[in-house]
């Protein structure tokens, strides 16, 4: 069978690009989301304009006994020969003062950034690890090395990220399964429309006076780490646009 990548919230942003550009390479691809008119426009999309294989599953990272059942009944041919896991579903809700915020934005965090890519990983690894290959790859952020006002307990789930895949790492060394976190900058998807619960206003204005990443740009760069030659591992890797040099600092246009 072809190389088999699964990218969890695959129906828009850094998910969906990643879905086109290994789709592009030949790969099968099984994308999950949450929502379901998406995920089958994506499978239309690859199938039409790359003739890929396409599988989809539909659930929520946070549930894990949805992740359970629907990998469950992902074909054995599939989920035996995955190799490449890019873990990529994650939201940011609220920009609020730690003693300000709502707790219920917390725990979808928490919940999905963090218990999501648990969740997904665990049940996934025991394929890889009988193959003794495979290659993990963890969307964290900038966030995830640099707290930043304001982002209070996303920034703490991100950093979750980033030592969960220091973990991996080191746990699944005598498996020869890489783990590889990326860690994007300011990028223009729907995130912070999702951050700012749809106000469109708020969410533009992230982006104002300089020139984000794109999620196709994202994209590359995973690629790039998934395909490097066996013996060589990318493990942790920074991305921001040109513009931006920290998580807070940018050189916006006057």
């Amino acid at each position: 069978m072809k190389k088999v990548a699964l990218i969890t919230g695959a129906t828009s942003g850094i998910g969906k690009a990643c879905a086109w550009k290994f789709a592009a390479a030949g790969y099968a691809i099984i994308a999950t989301g949450r929502r379901s008119d998406r995920l089958t426009a994506l499978e239309q999309e690859l199938k039409k304009e790359f003739h890929a294989e396409v599988l989809t599953a539909c659930f929520d990272v946070q549930d894990k006994k949805a992740v359970q059942t629907a990998i469950d009944a992902i074909p054995a041919t599939w989920k035996e020969n995955i190799d490449v896991l890019i873990n990529n579903a994650g939201l940011a809700l609220g920009r609020d003062r730690f003693h300000q915020a709502n707790m219920d934005d917390w725990e979808t965090m928490i919940q999905t950034n963090v218990n999501g890519l648990l969740y997904v990983s665990r049940v996934i690894l025991p394929f890889m690890i009988a193959r003794n290959k495979g290659h993990v790859i963890n969307i964290g952020s900038i966030a995830g090395k640099q707290v930043y006002e304001n982002g209070n307990v996303y920034c703490a789930t991100k950093f979750a990220v980033d030592a969960i895949s220091q973990s991996m790492r080191i746990d699944l060394l005598a498996h020869h399964i890489k783990v590889t976190a990326i860690h994007p900058g300011a990028v223009e998807t729907e995130f912070s429309l999702v951050r700012y619960k749809g106000d469109e206003t708020k969410a533009s204005a992230t982006y104002e006076g300089f020139q984000p990443l794109t999620g196709a740009d994202v994209a590359e760069t995973i690629f790039y780490c998934a395909t490097l030659p066996s013996h060589v591992c990318i493990n942790d890797l920074v991305i921001t646009c040109t513009q931006q040099g920290s998580a807070t600092h940018f050189n916006k246009n006057q």
